[in-house]
């Protein structure tokens, strides 16, 4: 019914694969959800998507009007020990 939903399938499958699993040797099934959990966490709520303006998918409010910000209010939050990372300001 969806032309394209494969397509968008193959993408998420391939990120997954390229951007988190190449760098784990999964041991059980359990470690392997974990990783896709905090992978699915990552994807859906922090990476940025080009067709979205650099927005997750769960996000819909709009960036803010783009101004200088200082290295100091800027934070990291990283998942996976440091692989998966999102940078964010800081509430001043």
């Amino acid at each position: 019914m969806s032309p394209n939903l494969q397509a968008h399938v193959e993408r998420v499958v391939q990120t997954l694969k390229h951007e988190v699993l190449h760098e784990f040797v999964v041991v059980s099934e359990k470690h392997l959800n974990h990783i896709c959990r905090e992978a699915q966490t990552w994807y859906n709520n922090e990476r940025g998507h080009s067709a979205r303006e650099n927005l997750p998918p769960c996000r819909t409010d709009q960036l803010e009007e783009i101004q200088t910000i200082k290295l100091k209010n800027i934070a990291c939050s990283t998942r996976l020990g440091g692989l998966l990372k999102h940078y964010l300001r800081r509430a001043a």
